[in-house]
């Protein structure tokens, strides 16, 4: 009998449960990659009824953005134009300008590393990345501000648009 338990003892798993194990380890990382790299960067979209955010994000603007796209979101003049060094003038982020004609997650990634970084060398302008000074929430605070500005039917179309993008 002593013999019979040792061999117990010394015998590798069965196929089955490798087989199971190496799954279940291969299904949690690719269930990681997948929230981390390609489902994780995704956003949430902007709450403009969270009145906390967006009178957060109206601070922050006042302190990172005022100085080159106004005190009223009103941009630069000449902001289509670039200027004597070739770069294109801070837009208005009101109205009148493109903000709204972008993607949540394309003005995210232009706050966050700057216009050059995203949309490509071509595009010359000065805007710098804040991934530096400001987090992720105080980027996403701040753009609830600027939308928050926007006029009801323009955030509508906005939305939809960003509806859209997502499908």
């Amino acid at each position: 009998m002593g013999r019979s338990r040792r061999s117990r003892r010394q015998r590798p798993p069965p196929l089955g449960l490798a087989v199971v194990a190496g799954a279940a380890l291969l299904a949690v990382v690719l269930g990681g990659l997948w929230l981390f790299v390609w489902g994780g960067g995704e956003p949430a979209p902007v709450d403009l009824s969270d009145r906390q955010l967006v009178a957060r994000g109206e601070i922050l603007y006042r302190d990172h953005c005022a100085s080159c796209h106004g005190a009223d979101l009103e941009g630069q003049p000449n902001w289509r134009e670039r200027d004597e060094n070739g770069l294109l003038p801070a837009p208005p982020h009101d109205a009148t300008g493109h903000t709204w004609h972008h993607s949540d997650a394309l003005l995210f990634d232009v706050t966050k590393y700057g216009s050059t970084a995203v949309i490509g060398s071509d595009y010359k302008s000065n805007m710098p990345g804040f991934a530096a000074s400001m987090t992720d929430t105080e980027i996403w605070a701040t753009l609830a501000y600027i939308k928050s500005t926007w006029p009801p039917d323009i955030q509508e179309i906005q939305s939809e648009l960003e509806d859209t993008r997502q499908q």
